[in-house]
């Protein structure tokens, strides 16, 4: 289970008295998720979720995340929303960890995701960065080209551990990035970790979008390449272009695509499966004995890559 910071009962009592939410009746840890401690909290008024921030949230980034979740909201994004105590404030504390208590969202994530999941995804996203466009507030992407070489370093040699010359891949590929990046794309707020248990559907229909606590200002392409990743690919790690398609051509619908995007969409998509490498190596090699979490495998997203570095066209993903 990921809960990280215990909570007693009485500190969840004195927590919740700052809001006008009702008297707790249950409160549940929530298994799925690595980064944070989370609760589905039943009172007498609703449902909600308590989240504390762990060690790898920036609490300075807190006020850029919740804003954007409230900003987005008013444009009619379907997200969580943060809820105002009795004093104005959506951000406190709990447990010595900054905290917030945050609205259910109904809907339940695909496990196995169909070619119609694919396609609301697309849409839901060109949504999002045309919502984004008058928010106010910045975020660096510390998980972007500028932060690789950093991550990788940080793993002190031991990348062949996990796979015979991933060390070299990883150093190579890291080289070619760095010297090509485009940067002078459109850019704007990227949610940056759309993956499936973090878009919730209820039949056929996406009933929203969870999880901004990664959310940056970026290139919006980037965080289309993204979600190619999360979404596009099988369980056997081969690549399904009709899914891409699908996305792709609901994101178009939205926000269409300049020819510049397309052409460096498969750039993008090679960026996007080495963050995810280096972030999942990076947890794999640093796994505390004992812990609830399980590290994902690092070796999924090489398979990835080693498909994007094949691509000749955008039109491998099925553009054009």
């Amino acid at each position: 289970m990921a809960v990280y910071t215990e909570v007693s009962d009485d500190a969840l009592e004195e927590f919740i008295n700052a809001y006008d939410v009702g008297e707790v009746v249950s409160a549940k840890g929530i298994a799925e998720g690595v980064e944070n401690t989370n609760f589905i909290l039943h009172t007498t008024r609703d449902t909600y979720i308590l989240t504390l921030y762990e060690k790898r949230v920036a609490e300075e980034d807190l006020p850029f995340f919740l804003g954007l979740m409230e900003h987005l909201a008013e444009r009619g994004i379907h997200c969580p929303l943060p809820i105002h105590g009795r004093d104005g404030k959506a951000l406190r504390r709990l447990c010595g960890r900054p905290a917030a208590l945050i609205s259910y969202l109904e809907g339940m994530w695909p496990r196995k995701p169909q070619p119609f999941h694919c396609a609301g995804v697309g849409e839901a996203l060109a949504r999002f960065h045309l919502a984004g466009q008058d928010f106010p507030m910045t975020r660096e992407n510390n998980l972007s080209v500028a932060g690789w070489r950093p991550l990788f370093d940080s793993c002190d040699g031991r990348a062949d551990e996990v796979h015979p010359g991933l060390g070299k891949i990883l150093r190579d590929e890291l080289d070619f990035l760095e010297a090509i990046w485009p940067a002078e794309l459109p850019r704007g707020v990227c949610h940056a970790d759309m993956f499936q248990d973090n878009v919730f559907f209820i039949g056929k229909q996406l009933s929203g979008i969870i999880d901004f606590y990664f959310a940056c200002t970026d290139v919006l392409a980037y965080d289309l390449a993204i979600c190619l990743n999360a979404w596009c690919f099988e369980r056997d790690r081969s690549f399904n272009v009709t899914k891409a398609r699908l996305m792709l051509d609901a994101y178009n619908k939205i926000r269409p695509l300049s020819e510049a995007e397309m052409n460096a969409l498969p750039l993008f998509a090679r960026g996007s499966a080495i963050r995810f490498l280096l972030t999942r190596l990076y947890d794999w090699l640093n796994h505390p004995p004992g812990a609830f979490v399980q590290p994902k495998d690092p070796l999924e997203y090489l398979a990835y890559l080693n498909f994007h570095r094949a691509v000749t066209s955008p039109a491998d993903y099925g553009l054009g």
